[in-house]
């Protein structure tokens, strides 16, 4: 046989194979279907009850555990959960009398500011744009409201979630315990949040922190946790062999390299604690949520559509200047 019949054989061959291997990842699907319905149908026909409905229900125990527990918390902590609560009340009045406070053309002029030294004068000039789109729609002490909110739950995030980011570094043991956790966290519809929150404090924006902190809490943790163990091995070993400590180590070498991806956890977790604020409007949260929330049950369209948009343009104002930051710092 030639070079040439050997290529033309070993190619025939090779789409042969193509072609078998395709109809089997077709062929075994359908027979699983198949079988299933088949099964299905068998089973519903011969009426074996015992495959249609689970034979063991324990719901009822499950439920009436935790309404102990709960109950429990509540009876035995509810002073401190008092305390708690009390303090985020008077910080968040405190703050958001002073956002709604500080007039327009000043916070205006403090964003843009803030946006060209930041991030850019093209940013800048976008976010200033952008205020002045939600003041014009008459959205101006909501959306300060919100970012009162906001800079509470977001504080909060940074506090809980650097410190747990770090220790995850650091520790093989504690990252592996913790990310079953933060899966979980991550991937729980947004309303189950609302429940500890009415549970420990009730209707109100505490309950509404509390649970816009849980909700935003995971991308903090997670990418606090990936900066530092990215840090490159050979600068750490450079600051060993120069007599610096462990805290040394993690000041000046390991936070300061990984703050790009520490910053960009924390843009992710202004974003979902952004968000949350519709969500957390039906827990007695005020802001831009309850102007969304308002309007839908009152059937607006063309209000809660504004108030929307409105949540959108500062969301989009918030990730540019914080992008922006990641950028400088990376460059």
């Amino acid at each position: 046989m030639s070079t040439t019949d050997k290529e033309i054989e070993d190619s025939k061959t090779g789409t042969s194979r193509r072609v078998n291997n395709g109809l089997k990842k077709i062929y075994f699907p359908s027979v699983v279907i198949l079988a299933t319905i088949v099964l299905s149908t068998m089973i519903h026909g011969a009426g074996f009850e015992f495959a249609l409905d689970f034979p063991v229900d324990t719901s009822k125990e499950i439920e009436g555990f935790l309404d102990d527990s709960v109950d429990w918390i509540v009876i035995n902590f509810g002073d401190f959960f008092d305390a708690v609560s009390d303090a985020l009340k008077v910080v968040l009045g405190k703050l958001r009398d002073l956002l709604v406070w500080i007039p327009w053309p000043v916070m205006m002029a403090l964003v843009f500011i803030i946006g060209w030294k930041v991030a850019s004068l093209k940013i800048a000039a976008m976010s200033v744009v952008g205020l002045v789109i939600l003041a014009t729609v008459n959205l101006w002490e909501p959306t300060m409201v919100t970012v009162a909110i906001m800079i509470v739950s977001v504080f909060l995030s940074i506090v809980v979630g650097v410190p747990v980011g770090i220790l995850a570094a650091r520790s093989d043991s504690v990252d592996t315990g913790i990310r079953p956790v933060l899966d979980t966290m991550q991937t729980m519809p947004s309303f189950v949040y609302l429940v500890p929150g009415i549970m420990l404090f009730g209707l109100g924006n505490v309950a509404a922190i509390f649970a816009t902190v849980l909700y935003a809490l995971p991308p903090c943790i997670r990418l606090t946790n990936l900066g530092i163990r990215q840090v490159d091995e050979s600068v750490v070993e450079a600051g060993r062999s120069f007599g610096s400590s462990d805290m040394q180590l993690l000041l000046k070498i390991q936070i300061p390299m990984a703050i790009p991806t520490i910053m960009a956890g924390i843009n992710q977790t202004v974003m979902m604690a952004l968000a949350m604020s519709t969500i957390a409007a039906m827990v007695g949260a005020g802001g831009l949520g309850i102007e969304v929330l308002r309007a839908m049950g009152q059937l607006k369209e063309g209000e809660a559509i504004i108030a929307g948009c409105a949540i959108v343009i500062l969301a989009v104002i918030i990730d540019r200047i914080s992008q922006g930051y990641i950028e400088n710092r990376a460059s």
